[in-house]
């Protein structure tokens, strides 16, 4: 016998040994052994990038963290004062600029709508290449003074990783966008040191499903790269905080408050990152390469004013959080971060929108916490509390991922003391967005290309068409006093299982369903048919196709008549009518 055939062992018939590309391909374990691998792999490219991101910043700022530092000059070039911050995003400029621009545009910009693009409508194929640029052209922006995060970028290089294994063992769509939530999981865990962040946002913002298998893919390979993280970064939480704790139940009507303004803030960081994106758009004429060059002399202008802007700012957060600030000047650099972050990208800069989230809802948390303090204060907590809970609302209101909010925020800070009022905030920032918005910062920024993640083509087809454009003929109607068994062999021919039945004028009374008349004659009633009508879901002619595929689904048979008014019936919709309007769609992608 070959090794092909099937080997026959007490009676059954058990297939043969798979190959191991199609093991890998296939099987559950094999999807586990990819998911771990990814994870690796993700955790490496953070620890690669959170590298880069540091180098970059020593060469270009000659500190650790310039927006910790203050107005200084950089040491090697002490005669320029802090005027070589008007240098320092030019220089970057030139060199990122022509490398994204040359060799990976999709790293412009926050990354995360891209990778969310690839994963709905290019069955998770990302070029190889992407995580290579993208790392360097953040690295570069960030380093130089780009005022953006660290976790769009990470999300695109593990997710370009998981791609390219994905398509190099010639996996199935379906898996291989497990494998790109894999590698942005494994990112976001590595880099903030956050195992289960990672995850969720991986699944509420990437693949916007929670499906078991890919669940468990996705937490494993946040686990690896949680332990590569750890192994090189420690295990500490990403951001030093002091404990804090509330002091009376009635400031959970404040945090509703709260909730409210940060959402609204959230969503005010989205429009004018936008808007000032717009604005460049239209100024610049120049080559695309140059711009980032160009419009560095504008965010080095700004970083000369207001040197906090510099970089990520996750002191200047943590400064802000603690207490260090006036109100006044907490609105400066709440505005001041808008600003800087949606200059940054509108110049062609390279980063996340994550991070700048966190430092607006800190900025707008703590200044809203210190005018209640001042207000009520043997009632209120601590100012940083508000902070606190106001970077998660900022992060809700933006890009409306609550789940993800309250595990990042909880990770980010061990903070779990304010989980109650971080709950209320962030469910009240992510309905405010909801109300003010109908595309998060991520989503936006698709729909401006003409791509709703939303509405798949085939829907958008079923929401534009009416029911009249797809109508069949009428199956013969069944009068009212029709008897049960000539009923019964009516609906036997029909195939439908439910007929429309009408009075002696003709008027639609309702439909009779196969079973209905069956039960009855089983049940020796003898009335007409007319006593079993029921009304079926309404279909009429100016119904949508997605109307009507919805009440098809809550029909009792294979069909629906259709109306012209009242009681006027006009023809019959089937599954198959519907199916056969989206047949255009289908081949027009």
């Amino acid at each position: 016998m070959s090794s092909g055939d099937d080997v026959v062992k007490r009676g059954l018939a058990v297939p043969a040994r798979q190959p191991a590309g199609r093991w890998v391909r296939e099987s559950r374990a094999g999807l586990v052994g990819l998911a771990v691998l990814i994870g690796a792999g993700a955790g490496l490219g953070a620890v690669v990038f959170r590298w880069l991101i540091t180098e970059f910043t020593h060469v270009f700022s000659g500190q650790a963290d310039y927006a910790a530092a203050g107005r200084v000059a950089h040491p090697w070039f002490p005669a320029l004062g802090p005027w070589f911050l008007l240098l320092a995003p030019v220089v970057a400029g030139l060199v990122y600029g022509p490398l994204v621009y040359r060799f990976a545009p999709e790293a412009r910009g926050h990354g995360v709508p891209e990778v969310m693009v690839a994963v709905a409508e290019r069955g998770g194929r990302i070029p190889v290449q992407v995580s290579v640029v993208k790392a360097l052209a953040s690295a570069l922006t960030i380093g130089s003074g780009g005022s953006v995060g660290r976790e769009g970028p990470i999300v695109q290089i593990g997710s370009a990783l998981g791609s390219a294994l994905g398509r190099w063992v010639r996996l199935p769509e379906s898996r291989l966008r497990v494998l790109v939530a894999c590698g942005a999981a494994g990112g976001i865990a590595a880099t903030f040191n956050a195992p289960l962040a990672g995850p969720f946002f991986a699944m509420e913002l990437i693949l916007r499903d929670f499906a078991a298998e890919s669940f468990g893919a996705v937490v494993l390979a946040s686990v690896t790269a949680s332990v590569v993280g750890r192994a090189v970064f420690g295990n500490t939480p990403f951001l030093d905080l002091p404990l804090f704790t509330l002091r009376n139940p009635v400031e959970y009507l404040l945090f509703v408050v709260l909730g409210l303004l940060v959402g609204a803030c959230g969503v005010l960081f989205t429009r004018v990152l936008y808007w000032i994106e717009d604005l460049c758009d239209r100024v610049w004429r120049g080559p695309e390469w140059l711009r980032p060059a160009a419009g560095g002399v504008l965010l080095g202008g700004l970083l000369l004013v207001l040197p906090q802007m510099y970089g990520v700012g996750y002191p200047v957060l943590q400064n802000a959080v603690e207490g260090r600030y006036v109100l006044g000047f907490l609105l400066v650099l709440l505005a001041g971060k808008i600003v800087a972050t949606s200059l940054t990208i509108g110049i062609g800069g390279s980063g996340g929108v994550f991070a700048p989230s966190l430092f607006i809802g800190a900025m707008a948390g703590t200044a809203f916490g210190i005018g209640v303090r001042a207000w009520l204060p043997s009632l209120t907590a601590s100012p940083g509390v508000y902070g606190l809970i106001g970077m998660g609302a900022a992060f809700a209101g933006a890009a409306r991922a609550p789940i993800t909010a309250v595990i990042v925020l909880f990770e980010l800070t061990g903070q779990y003391t304010v989980i109650l009022p971080m709950l209320t905030a962030i469910v009240i920032a992510t309905a405010t967005s909801r109300v003010l918005s109908r595309d998060t910062i991520y989503t936006l920024k698709l729909r401006r290309r003409g791509i709703d993640l939303d509405k798949h083509p085939a829907a958008q087809r079923l929401a534009d068409t009416t029911v009249s454009a797809v109508t069949e003929p009428l199956p013969e109607p069944l009068p009212a006093a029709l008897e049960l068994e000539r009923a019964a062999s009516a609906l036997a021919i029909s195939g439908h299982g439910i007929l429309p039945v009408v009075d002696d004028e003709g008027r639609y009374q309702g439909c009779v369903t196969a079973r209905a008349v069956a039960e009855a004659v089983a049940d020796d009633h003898e009335g007409p048919v007319g006593d079993l009508t029921e009304l079926p879901p309404l279909v009429t002619c100016d119904s949508t196709l997605a109307d009507a595929l919805d009440a098809l689904t809550h029909a009792p048979g294979t069909g629906l008549p259709v109306l012209a008014g009242a009681d006027e019936l006009t023809g019959w919709i089937t599954h198959q009518s519907v199916l056969t309007a989206l047949k255009p769609a289908a081949a027009g992608r």
